[in-house]
């Protein structure tokens, strides 16, 4: 099986990943990968901001390290690229950022429903116990949508971050989804599917079944990532993710480089 691009890997930058580059182009080697990507979390304009991305001063560093596994493993295409946070009024900020390299793609994600509280974060887990469950996803899901609106990315990382420790409302959710995913089409922005969410509470990839369904009535292109923080994730789960996207009727993949986007067979 040909396997497609994982595009969504992580370097020990971020704080909270392990092995550098070139560990995981050599397991996306043994794997038997053609194409991987780094997208690191790119660094906020102040570096006190959070505790799990690179500093603005470590950027030229990041972008070294993946020039060397590059450089290293020949046979591999390997794409330069960063996951970015979008927060609404941070748009200036990620057009000075993005204008510092020549990045194959950008992945934008969401993480953060206020200037505080990043959802996603295991160590604010006891925030989700003071706000109604779908009051925050409809946070989540506007500022998703803004996301794809802004035309800033050419990615949206993993589309239902919400439901990683489980919670899940008893609302049903078609509507931010439609919303969000209706922006996606309009502006072309793919969407990842991220095997992370298996290793998490949730279970279950990022996005859920009836979102990429959504998607794809609504031709939103699709990519994969393993969000890998360690390079035995590279790659891991592809097989599920292949599936589910084969099961809802998406044939084809996107790949991109220099933020040109092309369609390859899945």
């Amino acid at each position: 099986m040909s396997l497609p691009a994982d595009y969504h890997m992580h370097t020990p930058l971020c704080r909270h990943a392990v092995g550098e580059p070139v560990d995981y182009a050599r397991r996306a080697v043994e794997l038997g990968f053609s194409e991987i990507g780094f997208s690191d979390h790119s660094p906020m304009r102040r570096d006190d901001f959070d505790n799990w991305r690179m500093r603005n001063d470590q950027l030229d560093e990041y972008v070294a390290k993946v020039q060397l596994a590059q450089k290293e493993f020949p046979q591999l295409t390997i794409r330069l690229a960063l996951e970015v946070d979008y927060l609404p009024g941070h748009e200036t900020w990620i057009r000075e950022l993005t204008a510092r390299h020549l990045w194959d793609y950008l992945i934008g994600s969401v993480h953060y429903v206020s200037e505080s509280w990043d959802i996603d974060n295991p160590a604010k887990l006891s925030e989700w116990k003071k706000r109604d469950a779908f009051e925050v996803w409809q946070i989540y899901f506007d500022r998703l949508t803004l996301a794809a609106e802004s035309k800033l990315f050419e990615i949206i990382g993993h589309a239902d971050l919400p439901k990683k420790f489980g919670i899940r409302p008893p609302q049903d959710c078609t509507p931010l989804y439609e919303k969000f995913l209706n922006a996606a089409a309009k502006t072309g922005v793919a969407i990842e599917l991220n095997t992370a969410g298996l290793r998490k509470d949730c279970q279950e990839i990022y996005p859920s079944r009836d979102l990429l369904q959504l998607a794809f009535q609504k031709n939103v292109p699709i990519t994969f990532g393993s969000d890998a923080h360690a390079p035995g994730e590279v790659g891991l789960n592809f097989a599920d993710a292949i599936a589910l996207a084969r099961s809802v009727g998406y044939t084809q993949q996107c790949r991109f480089k220099n933020r040109q986007r092309e369609f390859v067979t899945l």
